[in-house]
């Protein structure tokens, strides 16, 4: 006897989820189909009944992750605003905080894949850039002058170092945590000096 539509649904839903945990802290080219279908439960048959391939999947673990992020954003800059206070700043301090650099499992997937992507499929890298450029969209609208280049082009510019302070720290932290604090805050200290300039 078959699935419903729904059960397929959410079948594929739990692989997706399954998947970006894995890929999330162990990088994508180190999970194996085995241990996807096992951690989403299910067995190798039944996860080629939902996606084609593991580039299919990692295309699906994109797209969801980034939406998600995407939406993370948006209601910050919304909560940020209905505060009164400066989104940009907010946004900022949240990102190099230590409680993002722990947060692997849910947060900025954009920091979190930034190392895989360049090896992913065609339609991941396509989903990992649409992304980032939503983003850069989200942030320059926040960002203080009347001139719309130059607001992205200061929003790419902070979020670049965003990332890059992000994820230094989280390559250290293990073995110096003090060097990993140490990124994070010198990091974010010049980045709000930036936001007011």
């Amino acid at each position: 006897m078959g699935v419903s539509k729904q059960q397929a649904i959410e079948n594929k839903r739990a692989i997706v989820a399954a998947a970006d945990k894995l890929f999330r802290e162990r990088g994508v080219a180190a999970v194996g189909l085995a241990e996807l279908t096992k951690a989403a439960g299910f067995t190798q048959g039944g996860f080629y009944n939902h996606f084609k391939s593991k580039d299919a999947l990692v295309a699906a673990v994109m797209d969801k992750a980034t939406e998600d992020g995407a939406a993370q954003l948006v209601a910050a800059i919304e909560a940020y605003k209905a505060k009164a206070t400066d989104p940009m700043k907010r946004y900022t301090e949240w990102y190099l905080s230590s409680g993002h650099l722990a947060d692997i499992a849910t947060g900025c997937p954009l920091t979190v894949f930034a190392g895989d992507v360049r090896r992913l499929g065609k339609e991941a890298r396509q989903s990992y850039a649409r992304g980032l450029a939503s983003n850069f969209d989200q942030l320059a609208s926040v960002i203080g002058g009347e001139n719309p280049q130059e607001k992205r082009k200061k929003a790419i510019a902070l979020f670049s170092q965003m990332v890059g302070s992000l994820q230094l720290s989280r390559a250290v932290v293990e073995t110096d945590p003090v060097l990993a604090d140490e990124i994070l805050e010198y990091g974010r200290q010049q980045l709000l000096q930036a936001i007011d300039v």
